[in-house]
């Protein structure tokens, strides 16, 4: 993104290079009146943008003496956009996603696509016509079935010649046209994945469900065909949403993301954004390692066990901060101050410190030549403001 202003008093212009409308949401353009025009301008570029699907405070419990499953979950997803509902087992993900698809009927809460609406009040059309396409976390295929015939199943509407056709545009859109003859125990995980996906695809639909598909390979195959996947859904311009409980996945695999907990979603933003800046406690744990840091704040700074620090906004009173690993450095302590490191983990490509500051301990993460051994004392200083995931605004 680039802004342009010639002349005071005007407006930014914004040249908006290759990015994606949903990333017009996280972006933070700082607070200045210049840069106030620029993020007024963004605000109404995100208004523009066409949204796909719409969750409207939906809510599912599966006993009326249990708590919901899901509890007034709403997002919206826009067109072409991979969006990543990401959570622990039991937090309502896999619910939410069966809600969409139709295999649920709804308590309360609306479900649009395309401005139709597919559950409701009185609503609650079938998954067979509601135009979403979904492939398992056990990609459901046909042992006894070809790929060709795998990915023909779902299209025995059309007539002979063009079902053919449709399907080997589609095989040869995810790389399999050369293994249609194969039967699904000749596959490899990664090639079994994209039958599915193609399965799903052939059809059309307006939006594909994934659950959890990459949950079944290893780890290596994993990451090389979620690189391929993610691909082909950017170039055939698919709306997809994910859900995982990996959260390396969600944040190199979504556009968005939402984490959930309990049934509800604590947040949505832009994968760097929700990593970066998360808004409460759980989220700030969740995706990744931090440490939790409790302060007394005044304005930009606040004084912790570990020193003072400056913070992401101005706040007053007590505070609980995040803070991740490798956003704190380390330096020589020679008059006793500061911490003892306590444990050093090398990873190879990094170093994951752990230092005991009185009875706490704080992570921190290094890369592989930093030379500080245990029992080194060291002095901790953050590299970055301090994000407050509980405190009041001035």
């Amino acid at each position: 993104m680039e802004s342009n202003n010639q002349s005071s008093g005007r407006e930014p212009t914004l040249r908006l290079k290759g990015q994606s409308a949903n990333h017009l949401l996280s972006l933070d353009v700082g607070n200045s009146p210049r840069q106030s025009a620029i993020r007024n301008r963004l605000m109404h570029c995100t208004r523009i943008m066409k949204s796909l699907l719409s969750v409207r405070n939906i809510t599912k419990r599966f006993a009326r003496h249990l708590p919901p499953v899901a509890k007034d979950v709403s997002f919206e997803v826009y067109t072409g956009e991979i969006f990543a509902l990401l959570g622990p087992s039991g937090c309502g993900k896999t619910t939410t996603l069966r809600l969409i698809a139709g295999f649920e009927r709804a308590d309360a809460g609306e479900i649009f696509l395309e401005g139709q609406l597919l559950e409701g009040e009185k609503v609650h059309l079938p998954p067979e016509v509601r135009g979403v396409g979904i492939v398992f976390q056990e990609y459901a295929l046909f042992p006894h079935l070809s790929v060709l015939g795998n990915v023909v199943f779902g299209l025995k509407k059309l007539p002979a010649k063009a079902r053919h056709e449709r399907v080997m545009e589609v095989l040869e859109m995810v790389g399999l046209a050369p293994l249609k003859d194969r039967k699904p125990h000749e596959l490899s995980g990664g090639e079994q994945q994209r039958v599915a996906l193609a399965r799903s695809i052939a059809t059309s639909p307006k939006l594909i469900l994934l659950d959890e598909p990459f949950s079944n390979l290893d780890a290596g195959l994993r990451h090389a065909t979620r690189e391929e996947v993610r691909t082909l859904l950017k170039r055939t311009g698919m709306s997809t949403v994910l859900v995982t409980h990996d959260q390396e996945e969600a944040l190199s695999f979504a556009d968005r993301l939402a984490v959930m907990q309990g049934g509800r979603i604590e947040q949505i933003g832009a994968p760097e954004t929700v990593y970066h800046r998360p808004q409460t406690p759980f989220v700030a744990d969740f995706l990744g390692k931090t440490n939790l840091i409790t302060g007394e704040a005044e304005g930009d700074y606040a004084e912790t066990p570990i020193g003072r620090f400056r913070l992401d906004r101005a706040v007053t009173g007590k505070v609980l901060l995040s803070l991740r690993p490798e956003h704190l450095t380390m330096s020589v302590s020679n008059n006793g101050q500061g911490g003892k490191i306590v444990l050093r983990e090398f990873k190879g490509h990094d170093l994951t410190y752990r230092v005991q500051i009185g009875e706490q301990d704080y992570l921190v993460q290094t890369d592989y030549r930093c030379p500080f051994q245990v029992g080194d004392w060291v002095q901790l200083r953050a590299v970055e403001p301090t994000v407050i995931v509980e405190g009041k605004e001035e």
